[in-house]
């Protein structure tokens, strides 16, 4: 099984790392039948985080045709005032350029549905991002919907239309499906500074750590990566291999996973 982790310009490296090193550990737990690498809808090359300082190397084109699961993440920029809750003000001219390549390329890639996700996922993320303030950094919604300006949005559909493919995002990650037009009607979640973003762009939101819609599997806030890793080895490779690697990095998962199955809950 082959899980190829998506890089793109201003990705969150926690995002990243996160699921990486627990699907790496799985996979050497079972001897190699699990490998994992990093990837970019450009190829190899160096990839700058979000994080002044910190970047990755893809080594390689993310693949649809290769890969088993495919891991995208968020951004990463200055965080919000922690106690008030309030965002910076946006850049409009990096954020309105970002919003009308998105919409572009969302059509490209997915029709008239995508430009109506990419538009209603801009709209949104007007009313709740992180700001670029004195620093010159880009918000978040700006570096998320830089990311439809690429080849990532066909690639990413290319994925989901392929039988036997998993796609997994963590924060962010299920906004850049989203504002492509990819996850429309489908239930999924993110970090909860982007649920309204996400719920502009016809995505069904779910306010769960982990939600799994089968070939969709989307987690929230950024250390959830963990969550997410540790949920696709017990989904794909057994509950004994995950056990283990949880015990590994003494991490215990949290809530429940979030499936479209069951009885609608009543009253609560």
């Amino acid at each position: 099984m082959l899980v190829q982790c998506v890089l793109f310009d201003g990705f969150d490296p926690l995002d990243v790392l996160a699921p990486y090193e627990v699907l790496y550990m799985g996979g050497a737990a079972v001897g190699g039948a699990l490998t994992v690498e990093l990837v970019s809808a450009e190829g190899a090359r160096e990839v700058p985080s979000g994080l002044t300082g910190v970047s990755l190397r893809a080594v390689g084109r993310l693949d649809p045709r290769r890969a088993d699961v495919i891991v995208v993440p968020g951004a990463a920029s200055r965080v919000l005032a922690a106690d008030t809750g309030a965002v910076g003000e946006p850049e409009p001219d990096a954020v309105g350029a970002a919003g009308e390549a998105g919409a572009a390329a969302a059509a490209g890639a997915a029709g008239e549905a995508g430009a109506a996700a990419a538009a209603g996922a801009a709209a949104a993320a007007g009313e709740a991002r992180e700001g670029a303030g004195e620093t010159g950094e880009e918000s978040v919604p700006a570096l998320l919907a830089r990311t439809l300006r690429t080849d990532l949005p066909a690639l990413l559909k290319e994925a989901l239309d392929k039988d036997g493919l998993t796609v997994a995002t963590v924060c962010g990650g299920s906004l850049v499906l989203a504002m492509a037009g990819l996850i429309e009607g489908r239930p999924a979640t993110t970090h909860r500074l982007g649920l309204d973003a996400l719920d502009a762009t016809g995505a069904v939101v779910v306010d769960a750590r982990v939600v799994d819609d089968g070939d969709l599997i989307s987690a929230a806030g950024v250390t959830s990566g963990l969550d997410l890793g540790l949920h696709l080895l017990d989904r794909e490779v057994g509950p004994r291999v995950a056990q283990a690697v949880e015990r590994l990095f003494a991490h215990e998962r949290r809530g429940i996973v979030w499936r479209p199955v069951g009885p609608e809950p009543v009253g609560l």
